[in-house]
Formats: structure tokens, C-alpha cells, sequence
């Protein structure tokens, strides 16, 4: 709802809402209205909701699973286990010939909760996104895989992401595609997240529907899969009375794919592209982003489309504006 310079919104899950706007004022006679109807309970500011733990200070705020990890973890009978600071990068996941689990569906639990745990935790999203694909017929492989996600999550169970009060009103996005990544059917592995500012506030790796001839084509599809998302996010602000101050901008690593955006003429590499090169294109050109070229060693979208060796996972997810703030200070 908006009035004037000000603005409220319910977010309603079942019985629970959320009130968030501008004018505490509206927020009084919001309650009061549902109160009559429904005999609420008031909690005050918002510091929990399905899972998600919320921490607010003068710097911004935090949002973190710090409790269904940990339940996770002890649901998982991993609560004793040796934690790791790494995702497992030796091994590709596919379709393999090793022992079949028994118990699929304490598989299909565990991955599930991992899904959830994507809501805060980007950091593992692409390991995720891989195992979700062998619900079906998980191995031992699979499984053990699945484990060492959950001991990963063990070294810093309390990370969560932090938004600044301070970010420009500016949307950022990153995209990116990992060619034929998929074993099985190779597919390729598109991802893409978006940030507001300093502030991390969309992220995806999804396989692509289609297999792709060429490095070029795999990257145009994740550049037209991040633009919807980049329009989505446009229309989310201005439902939310927020109008962004400078035109967002998409970075992207492959420089075939940032031509083929700017070029008006289709030639034989890019029409089984048409209707992805008409939507990247138009956006482009009616100047509601702008596609700017980044090195393949900046690109930030790079952890959500492969599994990366340590010391550049650890460097991308440092630039996430990940933090725990249930770390002592030193």
C-alpha cells in the first residue's frame, strides 16, 4: 500500500505476517485492524520467521539459519563429525556405477533441508543444485558427497548474509555459464546472482533445458535467464515504491556473448539464438541495462556454475557480503 512519500507491505505466510514499510504509524492501525479480526500476538521486531534468523544493528542487517543448521546437522547424525572448510572439488557427480542407497528417501530429506539452506547460504547452491539431480537413484557417492556439504556447513554453521543500510540503490548482476558441465547429458550449468549495492539479494545455477553447440551460446542463454531475472527484480523495487537510481548493470566474462547482444545483424551462429538474442538485445537497446565485459578471475557468478579449487572459491565468497555474526571478536 502507498500513500504519499510513504509505503506498507503484509508478507503473509499462513498465520504468520510480516510488516515492513516506512511510517510506523500504518503499522499501528494494521494491527489493530487484524487484532480485531483475527486476536494476533505482537513479537515486536522481526527476529525469526520459518527458519530464518534475523539481526539488525546500525551497520544493517543479518539473515542467517544458524538453527536449522544446526538442526541439520544433528538430524543428519553429522552433529559429531570432523567439520571442513571446503566443498569436495575431486569429484564431478553424474550417474555413476557405485554401490545404489538404500535409504533414498533420508537422501531426499537431506538434500531438501539443503535446498532451504539455500535461502541464506549461496555459498552452496551449486553443490546443492548437483545433488538435487540424482533423487531419483542416489549412490553411495551421492550420499557421501551430500555429507561432506553437511561438514562444510559444520565449519561456520552461523554465516548468513548481511545487507548494508549503506548500499546504493543500484542493481548489479553477474552471469555466467560452466559449457556441457553436465556428464550425463551435457547440458550446460547456468548461474547468475544480483546485487543491490554491496548487498547480495538474488543468486541461481539451474541446468540449461537445452544442450548448447558452443562456449557462446551456453553463455547467451545464462545472459537471457539473468535478464529475466534482472526485469523481475525491476518490477519487485517499483511494487515496493523503490525506483533504482542508476541503470543496472550485467556483468558478463565472454566477450562472443557481450557482441552478439550489441550486433543487430543475425548471422548463421546465432539463429537457433533468435528469440534469446531479440530479448537480451531489446533490453540493451531501450537502455534498462547496461552489459558490461569483466574478467573471467572477477566473475562472481563463476562458483555457482562449477566446483572451484579453494583458494578462488574462498576468494568469490569473500566478495558475497557473507558474514557470522555468532564469531567472538578477537
Amino acid at each position: 500500500m502507498c500513500k504519499d512519500n510513504s509505503f506498507t507491505a503484509l508478507l503473509v505466510y499462513v498465520d504468520d505476517v510480516i510488516l515492513a514499510g516506512n511510517y510506523l504509524k500504518e503499522f499501528e492501525r494494521i494491527k489493530l485492524i487484524l487484532n480485531d479480526a483475527f486476536k494476533i500476538k505482537d513479537l515486536g521486531q522481526l527476529k525469526y520467521f520459518l527458519g530464518l534468523e534475523v539481526a539488525h544493528s546500525k551497520a544493517g542487517i543479518t539473515i542467517s539459519q544458524r538453527k536449522y543448521c544446526l538442526d541439520l546437522l544433528n538430524d543428519s547424525g553429522l552433529l559429531g563429525s570432523k567439520p571442513t572448510s571446503t566443498l569436495d572439488t575431486s569429484i564431478k557427480l553424474h550417474n555413476d556405477n557405485s554401490t545404489p542407497l538404500e535409504d533414498i528417501s533420508s537422501y531426499k530429506r537431506l538434500v531438501g533441508k539443503l535446498l532451504y539452506l539455500n535461502t541464506t547460504r549461496p555459498d552452496i547452491t551449486f553443490s546443492s543444485q548437483q545433488l538435487s539431480q540424482f533423487m531419483h537413484s542416489p549412490t553411495a557417492t551421492h550420499y557421501k558427497a551430500a555429507c561432506r556439504v553437511v561438514r562444510y556447513l559444520k565449519q561456520n554453521p552461523g554465516r548468513g548474509i548481511f545487507f548494508d543500510r549503506n548500499s546504493d540503490l543500484q542493481l548489479l548482476g553477474y552471469s555466467d555459464a560452466d559449457w556441457v558441465g553436465c556428464l550425463d547429458t551435457r547440458r550446460s550449468i547456468s548461474g547468475h546472482c544480483f546485487f543491490i549495492g554491496k548487498s547480495l539479494i538474488s543468486w541461481r545455477a539451474k541446468k540449461q533445458p537445452t544442450v548448447s553447440k558452443s562456449s557462446s551460446e551456453a553463455e547467451y542463454r545464462a545472459l537471457s535467464s539473468a535478464v529475466c531475472e534482472i526485469q523481475w527484480l525491476l518490477y519487485l523495487l517499483k511494487d515496493l515504491n523503490m525506483l533504482c537510481t542508476k541503470i543496472p548493470a550485467l556483468y558478463c566474462d565472454n566477450q562472443s556473448a557481450i557482441h552478439i547482444a550489441s550486433n543487430p545483424v543475425f548471422h548463421e551462429r546465432t539463429k537457433h539464438l533468435d528469440i534469446d538474442c531479440h530479448l537480451v538485445r531489446e533490453k540493451v537497446q531501450k537502455g534498462i541495462l547496461k552489459l558490461l565485459p569483466i574478467s573471467s578471475s572477477e566473475q562472481l557468478a563463476d562458483f555457482l556454475t562449477k566446483a572451484l579449487p579453494p583458494p578462488k572459491f574462498h576468494y568469490f565468497i569473500s566478495k558475497l557480503n557473507m558474514i557470522n555474526i555468532y564469531h567472538a571478536a578477537v
